[in-house]
């Protein structure tokens, strides 16, 4: 992942924990209780916790589902 990918995602994830904007969805099945943001070719897997946004693992689509 390059510098401005990083970036970018960096910035999507501080937007959507001050203020829940976001291509966010929540995961069904085997993912119950976790989120998918988008972010250009990116997904970023992630739980919601009080005051806390953990990420579990950015992947790209090929190797995301």
């Amino acid at each position: 992942m390059d510098v401005s990918d990083r970036s970018r995602i960096r910035q999507a994830l501080e937007r959507y924990a001050a203020t829940g904007y976001g291509d966010v969805k929540a995961l069904r099945g085997e993912f119950h209780g976790l989120y998918r943001l988008r972010v250009g070719k990116w997904r970023v897997f992630f739980a919601l916790e009080p005051d806390l946004v953990r990420v579990i693992s950015i992947d790209n689509p090929g190797q995301a589902y």
